[in-house]
């Protein structure tokens, strides 16, 4: 057999946007075949019909040489086709057994649900597979990386043959992707067949047997991935040279803008999740705050920002502390905050452009008046910053952020905090899920902001970005600052020894 799936001249339109314009895609047996594209390019769209979320306005599905309808996932499952979708669809009170079986329950002789059975066949699925969950916890209480295999768990008990994987990595530690990879590898040496839609082309080159690229909708080509660079893949996907490296000045730092003195948070046990930390941030530099997740750079950043109530210590803003002030107070002050989650804390999905454009500034003239919005101005305003933001939408301000792409919604976030000029911008996981013609955009955006005089604080996971962007480097692990340095006098060994708390900068 030559193929698994064919896709065939598949075509579908959404309101303003022709989310895929004639794609033709081929899977081959017991193989990884990724799926490449800017954000928007139309891939989820695609593997969304295969799964039969969508109906496509026209082209053909085959499966195995057959051409089939799939009209619901229930029928995609019964032609063994499963999907892990980039935001998870599991249910949090629920414990992982309970999460997979989900609409399969077994029975017992009783017509009560046979959890034991269930858990039984789970913790056997996921030995032969090399997925170590405990079928007993609650999906609120593992990590992502965990969330992510009870997912693919999912799928396996369904006794899938097809497992798409939609930005698998997106939300996961290098650590976790590292895993996850090889049990991509390993569900192919077990006969499974695999499509993988991602922008990370590290991760293609280290899976991928071959790679489709799309952009704006239309197929473009497949290419062998042993035969094929990085940077080729890059070009196919945005349609140019894309500059992996950062080219930025020297920095000139000015006077502080942010100072953060002592600052602790209580957790509920003795150890405290912030413990003691101590740094500033300069006007004209981007001061990073690197770390694995979960070391507590979330809290300081909802320390700062007004989300978290701090249990001691100070921050100061333009010399004058703002731990007591309210989240609005904080931002008036002069804090932009592009949020880690988008979708929780960045965006009201069912609002529109505009709406989520105004949010920080809907109160004030020339946006409202006597309390009344000027739906004008408003318009206006969202007009520009799409205009200069390259925010892509198809129905310009009256698009609904929801349905447009994650690049786009988080230009849409940049446009809102960069706009209003902050005197600090807090940018936490700016670039997640990104492709790379997004991320060159963001890191230019930032590198612009600390050059135009403002201080940037970034939060980021990803060791090259944080090396590339950052001018100053603090390592968080276990809630404390391991050591601040200097971006130009360390490397990614050492940002990693001091990430997992083996060892300061300067130690040998």
């Amino acid at each position: 057999m030559d193929y698994v799936i064919e896709l065939l001249n598949i075509t579908k339109e959404f309101p303003g946007i022709k989310a895929n314009d004639n794609v033709t895609l081929k899977l081959r047996p017991q193989t990884i075949h990724a799926v490449l594209g800017e954000n928007g390019a139309g891939k989820s769209t695609l593997m969304s019909i295969l799964f039969g979320l969508y109906q496509p306005d026209a082209g053909q599905i085959r499966v195995r040489g057959k051409d089939v309808k799939i009209t619901n996932p229930n029928i995609a499952n019964d032609f063994g086709i499963g999907m892990v979708h980039q935001h998870f669809k599991l249910v949090e009170e629920f414990t992982v057994v309970e999460n997979i079986i989900l609409g399969l329950e077994p029975k017992n002789k009783y017509g009560t649900i046979d959890i034991k059975s269930a858990a039984e066949k789970v913790a056997e699925i996921s030995e032969k597979y090399g997925l170590r969950v405990d079928p007993y916890a609650k999906i609120k209480d593992i990590s992502v990386g965990m969330q992510q295999r009870v997912e693919i768990l999912k799928m396996l008990y369904r006794d899938a043959e097809i497992l798409i994987f939609d930005e698998p990595t997106a939300v996961l530690t290098p650590q976790e992707i590292e895993e996850l990879l090889s049990i991509m590898k390993g569900l192919i040496k077990k006969g499974k067949s695999i499509l993988l839609i991602t922008h990370k082309l590290a991760e293609i080159k280290q899976v991928a047997d071959e790679c489709s690229v799309l952009q704006k909708g239309r197929y473009i080509g497949t290419v062998k991935v042993e035969e094929t660079d990085e940077r080729q893949m890059a070009e196919m996907m945005v349609g140019r040279n894309v500059s992996f490296h950062v080219d930025k000045a020297e920095a000139k730092p000015k006077e502080v803008i942010l100072e953060v003195r002592n600052l602790t948070l209580q957790g509920n046990t003795k150890k405290p999740i912030i413990n003691d930390v101590s740094f500033d941030v300069h006007a004209g530099e981007i001061f990073c705050v690197a770390g694995i997740e979960g070391n507590g750079q979330t809290e300081l950043v909802e320390l700062i920002t007004g989300l978290k109530k701090q249990t001691g210590g100070t921050v100061k803003l333009l010399g004058s502390e703002i731990q007591n002030l309210s989240i609005r107070k904080r931002t008036e002050a002069g804090i932009g905050h592009i949020p880690e989650d988008r979708h929780k804390h960045g965006l009201v999905l069912d609002y529109t452009v505009e709406q989520n454009i105004a949010l920080q500034t809907y109160y004030k003239e020339p946006l409202s008046k006597y309390g009344i919005i000027n739906k004008k101005e408003v318009r206006k305003l969202s007009e520009e910053l799409i205009e200069r933001f390259d925010v892509r939408s198809g129905k310009g301000s009256e698009t609904t952020a929801r349905s447009m792409s994650g690049g786009n919604q988080q230009k849409a976030i940049i446009a809102r905090e960069v706009s209003r000029s902050p005197m600090l911008l807090i940018a936490v996981q700016p670039t997640r899920g990104l492709d790379v013609g997004a991320i060159e955009y963001i890191h230019k955006e930032l590198i612009s902001e600390r050059d135009s005089g403002k201080a940037v604080l970034l939060v980021s996971l990803e060791l090259d970005e944080v090396l590339d962007v950052a001018d100053r480097i603090a390592v968080m692990y276990e809630g404390e600052i391991m050591d601040t340095v200097l971006s130009k006098d360390t490397n990614e060994n050492e940002l990693g020894l001091m990430m997992t708390g083996s060892r300061k900068a300067g130690d040998k």
